[in-house]
């Protein structure tokens, strides 16, 4: 890419906000231009506006530190300077869909790490080593909102990156019926320890809204396009459990599955560590080469050990069995605010790009 595109991050001194930030840097195609996030962080450069709030590992890029955040509610003051934005709000859903379809009829697309759009009929919401056709139903979308720039894209629930990735490399074999316990680091509630210190050495079995996500979201990813909107199959009948336990980052899923085409352990293992998508086939720059990694190690996938595998953009799958009431069972983990957030973002970004649906304004 010749010149980079100029990206602007909404609810950028947010946890997401700053990991899309801290991913994005010396991004070859990519070049953060403008932060926005709330009236009361507008005017101030981003040092001061995050101040002693930044979460990352990593230190805060230079490039960004003295950038004066933008409010992210004057929509063509920010859609003016950038080619597109990564949004990550923090909203009301309704307040989401509105300011999201505000920058979209700009002519601005926006790829989105929030809910508010996972279930609007034209908005693909899209793992892209799974299902990066649902990003054809963009031109219906922008008929309905008048554009023919602009548009919203989303990632699907943290959650279900552990394990949707997993059931798809087995799509020939007909999984039917899943049962999914996922524990879920701190991280997926925007939190670290300072800020949760009664998560030290606690399990919480409760996560607002995050089962019927778990359940429902995958059906979506593997629907149909039909008359202008994205259909959700009906199988695998999936049900979940999802609970809270003192990880800073690393969604871990148990999984049990019902197959009727029976394959053996062998051909699993070859289907996961063989599946590849159109990210691995373009070398996307965020695009993991081993998608999806199985480990022979009794005790393994641990987050301390895989979490960061293929710089968090993998996923790590063990302790495949057969099971003695379903036919087979395994743990698989995802980093949750890398492939399950901002990093799936910015894949996606990454391939709206490569397939021309994101590209410089005029």
């Amino acid at each position: 890419m010749e010149k980079k595109l100029r990206v602007g991050v909404l609810g950028a001194t947010g946890m997401v906000g700053q990991r899309f930030i801290s991913l994005l840097e010396n991004h070859p195609w990519y070049e953060v231009v403008i932060v926005a996030a709330s009236p009361r962080s507008a005017g101030k450069t981003y040092e001061e506006a995050v101040g002693g709030r930044w979460k990352m590992t990593t230190p805060m890029p230079e490039a960004v530190k003295r950038l004066t955040v933008m409010n992210v509610n004057e929509v063509d003051e920010v859609a003016a300077g950038v080619d597109f934005v990564f949004s990550a709000v923090d909203m009301t859903k309704e307040e989401i869909k509105a300011i999201e379809e505000a920058y979209a009829k700009t002519g601005t697309p926006v790829v989105s790490n929030n809910s508010a759009h996972r279930w609007t009929p034209d908005v693909p919401m899209v793992v892209p080593e799974i299902n990066p056709e649902h990003f054809e139903i963009i031109k219906d979308q922008r008929k309905r909102l008048g554009t023919e720039r602009g548009f919203i894209a989303v990632k699907p629930n943290c959650s279900i990156q552990s394990y949707a990735p997993v059931l798809t490399a087995w799509k020939e074999f007909e999984p039917y019926e899943v049962v999914a316990t996922t524990y879920q680091a701190i991280s997926g509630a925007g939190k670290t320890f300072t800020d949760w210190p009664e998560m030290e050495g606690n399990i919480i079995p409760y996560i607002g809204g995050e089962e019927e996500k778990s359940e429902q979201e995958p059906l979506r990813l593997w629907g149909k396009i039909e008359n202008g909107e994205i259909v959700k199959t009906n199988e695998p009948v999936i049900t979940c459990q999802c609970i809270r336990v003192p990880v800073l980052n690393g969604h871990t899923a148990a999984v049990f599955v019902k197959f009727r085409k029976k394959p053996t352990k062998e051909e699993l293992i070859d289907r996961l560590v063989s599946f590849k998508g159109l990210p691995q086939e373009l070398s996307l720059p965020s695009a993991p080469k081993q998608f999806i990694q199985y480990l022979e190690e009794d005790n393994r996938p641990q987050v301390s050990l895989d979490v960061d595998f293929e710089k968090g953009m993998g996923i790590s799958v063990g302790r495949l069995r057969e099971d003695t009431v379903y036919d087979y069972k395994f743990v698989g983990l995802s980093h949750n605010t890398v492939r399950g957030a901002a990093g799936g973002a910015v894949l996606s970004a990454e391939l709206l790009t490569a397939q021309g649906y994101i590209k410089a304004k005029e």
